[in-house]
């Protein structure tokens, strides 16, 4: 087996070290975040820890009742002058797989130079990173790191430590209770639904689409990411109801749509599912409520083991993704270990 399956089937081990380290920490990062009379948050990242930036800003603005946006890194470098403005009173926070990549590093050199520097906590998952040696506090995730280029247990872990800082400072028992009993349930969960992903990608598509809305949107993104890096082909993320504004166009025969679903407006979903299946595409369908699925309709549907908060129902959600992603790798000799073109991370 791949690195890069290993590692996939691995995530849910270190999601535990994680959730006891963070637990660990809960009143450390309380403190230090309202020591800093801040009045919004900046997420920046490159990549993969973009896209969970994305979704990470999209918690805490629901959660801890803090203004949240998420900026890329290298956009950052290149115009940190015409974004000064906005990251006045503002808290850094910066997720990384190696707390190397360059353009990370250089930002937090860009707002942490000045009369009044900006506040930076970092979460990297190397010990001693460069990102950690800058930051003002710290979070350190050994056990997450994927050696593999391709990020799988990396990005869930990373995206869990965002959520749980959101529960932290909004006071969220109820998606800390839920992040435990999804990490719980991981190993179960994967062995239940791992061979249907890979029944139903088994068939020659050249292109995928991933739907979720709110904070799995961004988690959504980076679910195209990967199987874009893995399975060597294009892929995006939208919106549920957005594909319908364009995108629509590319869905055919030879496409793998998977869709996070809701239990709101399950009339509007299950319409949507049955629009898309009649343009020919193969649909994997998830949600936390049998209910809430359409399975006459799609191809798979997948039901988590127990009823989850929609944030933490990203975790079961991205393995979709990476399983695909892997077995059309497979299927054309793709090494996903290594694929053409990449670094596992960029020095500019």
């Amino acid at each position: 087996m791949s690195l890069t399956y290993n590692e996939i089937k691995g995530q849910y081990k270190a999601l535990q070290l994680t959730y006891d380290y963070m637990l660990a920490k809960r009143d450390e990062i309380t403190a230090f975040v309202q020591a800093q009379s801040i009045t919004s948050v900046t997420f920046v990242g490159s990549g993969s820890s973009y896209c969970l930036s994305e979704s990470a800003a999209f918690t805490f603005r629901m959660r801890a009742g803090l203004p949240a946006i998420s900026l890329a890194a290298g956009d950052l470098m290149l115009h940190s002058s015409r974004y000064r403005s906005m990251l006045e009173g503002t808290l850094v926070i910066a997720p990384s797989r190696s707390g190397s990549t360059s353009e990370v590093v250089e930002v937090l050199r860009l707002v942490q130079t000045g009369e009044k520097p900006t506040p930076v906590l970092t979460i990297s998952c190397v010990e001693g990173s460069p990102l950690s040696k800058q930051a003002d506090f710290s979070l350190e995730l050994p056990w997450a790191f994927d050696h593999s280029v391709c990020q799988t247990r990396t990005v869930t872990n990373l995206y869990a430590a965002n959520l749980l800082i959101g529960a932290f400072l909004g006071n969220d028992e109820a998606l800390i209770a839920d992040m435990q009993k999804a990490i719980h349930l991981g190993e179960t969960y994967m062995a239940r639904v791992e061979n249907s992903i890979r029944r139903t990608a088994n068939f020659a598509w050249t292109n995928a689409v991933v739907l979720a809305d709110g904070e799995l949107q961004g988690l959504a993104a980076e679910g195209a990411i990967a199987l874009t890096e893995i399975a060597k082909t294009q892929a995006h993320a939208y919106h549920l109801l957005d594909v319908r504004h364009g995108p629509m166009v590319t869905v055919g025969s030879d496409t793998l749509v998977i869709a996070a679903l809701s239990s709101s407006g399950v009339d509007h979903q299950r319409n949507l599912m049955r629009d898309i299946k009649e343009r020919g595409a193969t649909v994997i369908a998830f949600a936390d409520h049998e209910s809430v699925v359409p399975q006459e309709i799609v191809d798979l549907a997948i039901i988590t083991d127990s009823p989850l908060d929609v944030a933490v129902q990203g975790i079961p959600f991205i393995f979709i993704s990476q399983i695909a992603a892997l077995e059309s790798a497979e299927r054309h000799g793709i090494n996903p270990d290594q694929p053409d073109g990449l670094v596992a991370w960029v020095k500019l």
